[in-house]
This record gives structure tokens, C-alpha cells and sequence, in this order.
């Protein structure tokens, strides 16, 4: 297996990161996936690790592991949680845990990997941010780390681009996932109004993000760094409550 066709993807056995997977398989890639949940099944050379990504010790101690044996030049943070409340309604506990998942683990694992790709003087990187870093009620917590992981993900460019690693993001707008969908009914009051307020007139779909990581993960995409490209229909550039 090509030394830089290997990819890591934290939290790829459901949802938008099991659609990453399975396209980069699909694509050739080998990939590397850091989830609690097992997967419904193995892809085609998926390498599964069950692992709690806010434990930074035992991530650590996987990742040196992962690394002494393979080289790993590609990365996915997609891994989330989103703990929704109100300003008044959020804890610290649910504070703490959405940065535990969503910004903190993200930092430790390109940590880890950025020597490698240094190394090879080669590397992508690629953050799952979110629409909500724009602004969202009830997303106190969840829009503050999605925003922040935006920021390091310019941070990170401008750090690594002398290395041939380009960083970017990807803010999805409403997707289609086995968790929004068990809250939201397709012909839902609720779920009509999400679509009617997306330009494109329907919702996204996993593979829809899919595609666009395929892209940045791509050789080819060495000129595009430090970017937020945001898959959402379209809601981005004039609304702000559609998702």
C-alpha cells in the first residue's frame, strides 16, 4: 500500500464520517478509523480502533503506535457533538465536553501526525467545522468549538505551508444523517421548514461532504489552504437559520 494513500478519520463509523470512508475507499485510500462505535461493518481496508479521542493520553499513545508502523499524511477531524441549550440552560459539564471532542482532540492528533507529513513534506489535513461557527441559536457550546476549529485551521496553514501540508475546513450546512433525521422526520413540519429555507430546495447528504473532502484530501489540491468551504445549499450567503 502507497505510504500516503493512508487516511485517518476520527469518528467514521457513522454518519458523515462512515460517508468520508466509504468514498475514500472507493477512491483507493486505506483508511484509518478512531471511533467509540464499531462500524456496521468493515470497508475495504479500514483499520478500526475503538478509542475515546478525549482521553489525550490513551489517544496519544494510539496514534504513536499508528505512526511507528505506517505513515499517516492524510487526516479527517470529523468526530462532534453538539449538546444544544441555551445560553442560561448550558452547563460546564456539556461545555467541557463538546471542547473535550471538538477542539481539544482535533489539536491533539494533528499534533501527533504534523512531524510525518513534515517529514514527507507533504500532508492534508481536513476539519469538519460547521455552518452553526457562523452563528445558530441553541449551539452556545457546539458554535464556539466549530469557530475555534476554524481559527486553528488558518492557524495550522500558515504554520505548515512551507511543508507542502495544506489545512482546510468543511461548515455543512443540514445534513442528512441517521441522528438529524431520527429528530426530524422528512415530512416533519419542522424538517419542510429546514428545506424551504435552503436555496438549493432539498437536504444535504452525507456523500455531499464526502465529495468535497475527497477534493481537499486530493494531491492535486495543493494550492487551496486555510479555507472554510461550506457545503450548505447555499444558506450561507444571505440566511441564517436554516439548519
Amino acid at each position: 500500500m502507497d505510504k500516503q494513500k493512508n487516511v485517518l478519520i476520527t469518528g467514521a463509523s457513522r454518519g458523515i464520517g462512515r460517508a468520508i470512508a466509504t468514498r475514500l475507499t472507493h477512491d483507493g485510500y486505506r483508511v484509518i478509523n478512531l471511533d467509540k462505535l464499531a462500524p456496521p461493518g468493515l470497508l475495504k481496508d479500514e483499520e478500526f480502533h475503538q478509542i475515546d479521542i478525549t482521553d489525550s493520553d490513551a489517544l496519544r499513545a494510539l496514534l504513536q503506535e499508528i505512526t511507528y508502523r505506517t505513515k499517516v499524511l492524510r487526516l479527517v477531524n470529523n468526530a462532534g457533538i453538539i449538546k444544544p441549550g441555551a445560553l442560561e440552560d448550558v452547563s460546564m459539564e456539556d461545555f467541557d465536553a463538546v471542547y473535550a471532542l471538538n477542539l481539544k482532540a482535533p489539536m491533539v492528533i494533528t499534533q501527533q501526525l504534523a512531524p510525518q507529513m513534515r517529514e514527507e513534506n507533504f500532508g492534508r489535513i481536513v476539519n469538519i467545522a460547521s455552518r452553526a461557527a457562523l452563528g445558530k441559536e441553541e449551539r452556545t457550546a457546539y458554535s464556539a468549538m466549530k469557530a475555534g476549529l476554524q481559527g486553528m485551521t488558518r492557524t495550522w496553514a500558515l504554520e505548515l505551508a512551507q511543508f507542502g501540508i495544506t489545512v482546510n475546513a468543511i461548515g455543512p450546512g443540514p445534513i442528512a444523517t441517521e441522528l438529524f433525521t431520527s429528530g426530524n422526520p422528512p415530512n416533519a413540519p419542522k424538517t419542510i421548514k429546514i428545506i424551504e429555507n435552503v436555496p438549493v430546495k432539498r437536504m444535504g447528504q452525507p456523500e455531499d461532504i464526502a465529495h468535497t473532502a475527497a477534493y481537499l484530501l486530493d494531491d492535486r489540491t495543493s494550492f487551496t489552504t486555510g479555507q472554510t468551504l461550506y457545503v450548505c445549499g447555499g444558506i450561507t450567503v444571505g440566511l441564517s437559520n436554516a439548519s
